[in-house]
C-alpha cells in the first residue's frame, strides 16, 4: 500500500467508528497512532525529497538564464560587428536555452505544487495524530476509572457475601464474650468487696439494735425497782 493510499485511509476514517467496533478499543487506538506516526515520516520524506529536487531545478534553471543572457550579448556582438551568420548562430542557441528554461520552469512549478499538496497532507494528518493521541488519553483514563470501579464493586460484593458476614458475625460473638468474661471478673472481685461493706453496715445497725434493746431493758428494770421498794 502506498503512503498516499494510506494516508487517504486514515484521513477519511471515522476514529470514534472504529473503536465503537473494536474488541479493545485501546489497542485498536494505540495501532492506529502507529500508523499515523509512520505515514506522517514517510510523507515529510517525500516532502524533503521534492523540496530538493526543486532547489536542483532552480539551480539548473538559473544556470540556463545565464547562458541565456550570455547568447543574446554574443547575438548582439555579432550584430555590431557586421557578422549576421554568427548572429544567426547565437540567436538559434539563445532559443534553446530559453525552450529548455521554460521546460525547467515548469517542473519547478509542479515541483512546487506537489510540495504544496504535502505540505497540507502532513497539517491533516498531523490533525488526525492529534485527535487520536486525545482519544488515546482520554481511553486511558477511562479504563483506569473502569478497572479501580470494578474492583471497588467487587470488593463490596466479597464484603456483603455470605461467607464474610459470618465471619464478622462470629468475630463479634468472640467479642461479646471476651467482654461477658471480664466483666464477670471484676463482678467477683466488686461483689466481695460490697458484701464486707454491706456486712459493717448491717453489723453497726444490729449493734445499734442491740444498745437500743439494753437501755430499754434497763429502764424497765430501774422501774421496776423503784416501785417494789418501800
Amino acid at each position: 500500500m502506498s503512503v498516499f493510499t494510506r494516508f487517504r485511509d486514515i484521513v477519511s476514517s471515522n476514529i470514534n467508528a472504529m473503536l465503537d467496533r473494536a474488541e479493545d478499543p485501546e489497542k485498536m487506538i494505540k495501532l492506529m497512532i502507529r500508523e499515523m506516526e509512520d505515514t506522517l515520516i514517510e510523507l515529510k520524506s517525500a516532502c524533503a525529497g521534492v523540496i530538493a529536487a526543486r532547489k536542483k531545478l532552480q539551480r539548473k534553471r538559473d544556470d540556463i538564464d545565464e547562458r541565456v543572457a550570455l547568447w543574446s550579448q554574443r547575438a548582439e556582438l555579432a550584430v555590431d560587428k557586421g557578422r549576421d551568420d554568427l548572429a544567426r548562430e547565437a540567436l538559434v542557441e539563445k532559443r534553446r536555452f530559453s525552450e529548455l528554461g521554460e521546460s525547467l520552469e515548469h517542473e519547478i512549478i509542479e515541483h512546487s505544487s506537489l510540495i504544496e499538496q504535502y505540505q497540507k497532507d502532513i497539517g491533516e494528518l498531523e490533525t488526525k495524530l492529534a485527535s487520536a493521541k486525545e482519544k488515546k488519553r482520554i481511553l486511558i483514563q477511562r479504563h483506569k476509572k473502569a478497572t479501580h470501579s470494578k474492583r471497588a464493586q467487587e470488593d463490596i460484593r466479597k464484603m456483603d457475601s455470605a461467607e464474610t458476614m459470618a465471619r464478622f458475625e462470629h468475630l463479634e460473638s468472640r467479642i461479646d464474650r471476651m467482654e461477658a468474661e471480664a466483666e464477670l471478673v471484676n463482678y467477683g472481685k466488686k461483689s466481695g468487696v460490697d458484701d464486707q461493706f454491706a456486712g459493717l453496715a448491717a453489723d453497726d445497725e444490729i449493734e445499734k439494735e442491740l444498745a437500743k434493746m439494753k437501755a430499754a431493758a434497763y429502764h424497765d428494770q430501774a422501774d421496776s425497782d423503784d416501785q417494789s421498794q418501800p
